[in-house]
């Protein structure tokens, strides 16, 4: 073979061997996509509450249609009522702005359906995967690993999300049948204990406390509430001082 030919055969050989690394570090480098997965109380659709600027967006309460904040049009979606096991499978019918105190909209026919207490709507709800497949590790996707909590008034603290999986140690906390706001996880203990007298300060709530889940895991939990309308108003309040992701568990 002459000089010529091996310069040309380098010449392919090499550029095929770079893609092939490429691919192999791009794959090695994507990260696994993260399902949507949250709980807490459903807003069932009433036309007043579009006409009162509460919704921006409609439906039809004879169809099965849902609205969510975070989702995209046709994500699909489990809708489950805990209280009777009782499933629905269907898509994001469009993406919607509403009230943080509520995970998602349903129609009317959902909630009949799956059998909802008018007074405690409450859900779970979860992306499923395209092919079908349950997503069994719940994961909420809009929760970004935050700073650690140290010794600052409420509007200053920045907080570390320990786990996207937030009820992973819930039944450890309460074991009635109570409404509970995951209100953040820390890694010292002094930092839950200064964020939960800063709240009292703020809002004079005395039913804010703090459980250890682990040597390093600090929970800071407002709760137990027996009902929808007793946690409302600590839920609005958290919500003012800047609490957005807050989640709400059902023991």
């Amino acid at each position: 073979m002459n000089l010529k030919k091996i310069i040309l055969m380098f010449a392919y050989i090499i550029p095929l061997y770079s893609c092939a690394d490429y691919n192999i570090n791009k794959a090695i480098h994507e990260k696994p996509k993260q399902y949507y997965s949250s709980s807490g109380f459903a807003l069932i659709y009433e036309d007043n509450l579009y006409t009162q600027k509460i919704l921006n967006k409609k439906i039809n309460n004879e169809d099965i249609k849902v609205l969510h904040n975070l989702l995209k049009t046709n994500t699909p979606i489990r809708i489950i009522n805990p209280a009777n096991s009782k499933v629905i499978e269907t898509k994001i019918y469009k993406k919607a702005n509403y009230p943080k105190i509520f995970t998602i909209v349903v129609s009317e026919k959902i909630a009949t359906i799956l059998e909802l207490d008018l007074d405690n709507p409450f859900v779970e709800v979860a992306e499923v995967k395209k092919n079908k497949t349950f997503v069994a590790n719940k994961t909420n996707t809009y929760d970004e690993e935050k700073n650690v909590a140290e010794k600052a008034p409420v509007d200053e603290i920045k907080m570390d999300n320990l786990t996207n999986n937030k009820d992973e140690d819930k039944k450890k906390v309460f074991k009635d049948n109570n409404f509970i706001i995951l209100i953040n996880d820390f890694y010292y203990e002094d930092s839950a204990i200064n964020l939960k007298n800063e709240l009292f300060k703020k809002t004079g709530f005395s039913n804010i406390l703090v459980r250890k889940i682990s040597n390093n895991k600090y929970r800071l939990l407002a709760g137990p509430f027996k009902n929808f309308s007793a946690l409302k108003t600590t839920y609005i309040s958290l919500n003012n001082l800047g609490f957005e992701d807050l989640n709400i568990y059902k023991n």
